[in-house]
């Protein structure tokens, strides 16, 4: 029997400009043989066609630079979302629009089962000036610990009884992730990593669980086959021993359909620790687990009103937002990732951020010189062409947050940074202009995981009242589809072998019922998926 598979489609979009288009390709061992025509592959011998894809188009797996795999484990607690959002197994959740439909709803699970009541994707901008207080929570339960995470991951509102049970509910906490209620108390909100750590494990969302839940990762290889991905990222995993155990194996299975990247989350840890950790995780990476990167939190949300930013800061006259991670720490991570080898990714939300990673990135350069190192800025919404050339210069990559302009591109207009800083938020544009390698992302569960929607997004930067936010950093098509295969495959240090289907790459390809390359720029997001093939194993939605 032969061992080489050679796949029939309408159409064949490679990414790769030598032979942009073709109509077969061969896979042997997961890898590809060759792209072209029957004719082109004749020669590489005996092989089985497959027709099933005889109707549809073919364009590389597509590549989510920039996702978490708790978008997986999330689905076992109460969504809290605003807009609609579709479960793995494709059933479509209501958006709640009301901070009395989110209580409502985690009332209805408080009722249905004992323990914790957890719920995620909470997000208060949408609901004006008025937020979440451990009281409104207390109507769920005042027996049982209750807490709902907002949708930037970055805040966490508990009742008094998780406050109580984590030592919170106290007079006398000076803390700036920790808002006091006129009572003196707090208000149970909690913002940040440190703030919300002791009750993290009241409500059961510790970050070991929800990156280390074998549920989690298998519904989270779902969502991506019904994206059409066949490589995504845990951006910020503890990476544990038990954790990496459960990762090992549910990747390793015969049948998950997709390549996870892990990055080493640098909190809690001493940089020294966090690059020595990654080196000798990298030696255990498979052709299904990418191990061996750092992910740094240098700040925080910013419609969560916990990044930096520079002056003039918030458009509403809120107080500045928290550094996560200290500058020293930075700069220390940096030198010693240049030195060994290890790539670092850095979330930067606000432009004080930004500016400050770059200073550590310039002094990390001139201490450890190194070409080609590829550290990635993850999200940079706020950065300006002044902070992109001097990215060029430095020689880093930038995942911008494309999906911020439908979901709170209004909210930032009218509320956090203002009409003119709003425009260039997320400046695709920009970053293309001044040469820096750039993707983009959804930061799945944070918005859903949609490449194709994601880069719906770049193009049109329309808000979901429909304004367009930034005319002039809008990007093609052919770029969008681009920062979604190659773009992201660069970024992770991967576009030797994903990201274009071209010979001797991984057989990782996105499967369509329609042509992205025919069809309305407007119609980019509604895309038909059938599914994927990663390995050259078959997955279909």
């Amino acid at each position: 029997m032969t061992d080489t598979t050679v796949f029939q489609a309408r159409l064949i979009l490679t990414m790769n400009p030598a032979r942009p288009r073709a109509t077969h390709v061969a896979v042997r061992e997961g890898r590809i043989l060759g792209v072209g025509t029957a004719a082109d592959l004749a020669g590489w011998g005996p092989h089985r066609l497959d027709t099933r894809f005889a109707d549809q188009v073919l364009m590389p797996g597509l590549v989510e630079g920039h996702s978490h795999l708790m978008a997986g484990t999330f689905w076992r607690y109460v969504y809290g979302g605003y807009f609609d959002a579709t479960d793995p197994a494709g059933k479509v959740w209501p958006g709640l629009k009301t901070l009395d439909a989110v209580v409502a709803a985690l009332g209805v699970a408080a009722s249905a089962s004992d323990g914790p009541v957890t719920g995620w994707g909470f997000d208060p901008i949408y609901f004006g000036e008025r937020r979440c207080h451990r009281h409104d929570l207390d109507r769920v339960s005042q027996t049982r610990p209750v807490g709902v995470m907002h949708a930037s991951g970055h805040i966490l509102n508990v009742n008094s009884v998780a406050l109580e049970k984590a030592g919170l509910l106290r007079s006398g906490i000076d803390h700036p992730g920790i808002p006091l209620g006129d009572d003196g108390l707090p208000t149970g909100e909690l913002k940040g990593p440190e703030a919300m750590m002791a009750a993290l494990d009241q409500v059961g969302l510790n970050r070991a669980f929800l990156s280390g839940d074998e549920q989690g990762i298998t519904d989270f290889g779902r969502l991506c086959v019904r994206a059409g991905v066949t490589t995504a990222t845990d951006l910020a995993a503890t990476l544990g021993e038990t954790e990496l155990a459960t990762l090992e194996r549910v990747t390793g299975a015969p049948d998950y359909p997709v390549r996870i990247v892990s990055l080493l989350r640098m909190m809690g840890m001493k940089p020294a620790d966090a690059v020595d950790r990654a080196r000798l995780l990298a030696e255990r990476s498979t052709e299904r687990l990418r191990l061996g990167r750092v992910k740094i939190v240098a700040d925080g949300s910013i419609q969560g009103f916990s990044a930096r930013l520079r002056w003039p800061g918030y458009y509403n006259g809120r107080p500045n937002g928290l550094w996560y991670t200290a500058p020293e720490a930075i700069r220390e991570a940096y030198t010693l990732g240049l030195k060994h080898g290890v790539q670092i990714h850095t979330h930067t939300n606000g432009d004080e951020a930004t500016e400050l990673v770059l200073d550590c990135m310039t002094e990390a350069l001139a201490a450890s010189p190194r070409v080609d190192h590829r550290f990635t800025l993850q999200h940079c919404q706020l950065a300006d062409d002044a902070q992109y050339r001097r990215m060029k210069s430095l020689g880093l990559c930038v995942n911008l947050f494309a999906n911020h302009h439908h979901y709170w591109g209004d909210q930032h207009y009218a509320v956090t940074v203002g009409p003119d800083r709003a425009e260039r938020m997320n400046a695709c544009r920009s970053a293309l202009d001044a040469g820096v390698p750039m993707a983009i992302h959804s930061d799945a569960p944070i918005t859903p995981m949609a490449p194709l929607f994601t880069a719906w997004c770049a193009v049109h930067r329309l808000t979901a009242s429909g304004r367009v936010l930034g005319e002039y950093q809008r990007i093609s098509v052919d770029e969008a589809l681009h920062a979604i295969t190659l773009g992201a495959a660069y970024t992770l240090k991967l576009d030797a072998e994903i990201g274009s289907i071209e010979c001797g790459k991984r057989a990782d390809f996105c499967v369509l019922a329609d042509d992205p390359s025919t069809v309305p720029a407007a119609s980019l997001k509604d895309l038909r998926i059938w599914g994927t093939v990663q390995g050259g194993r078959v997955f279909a939605a």
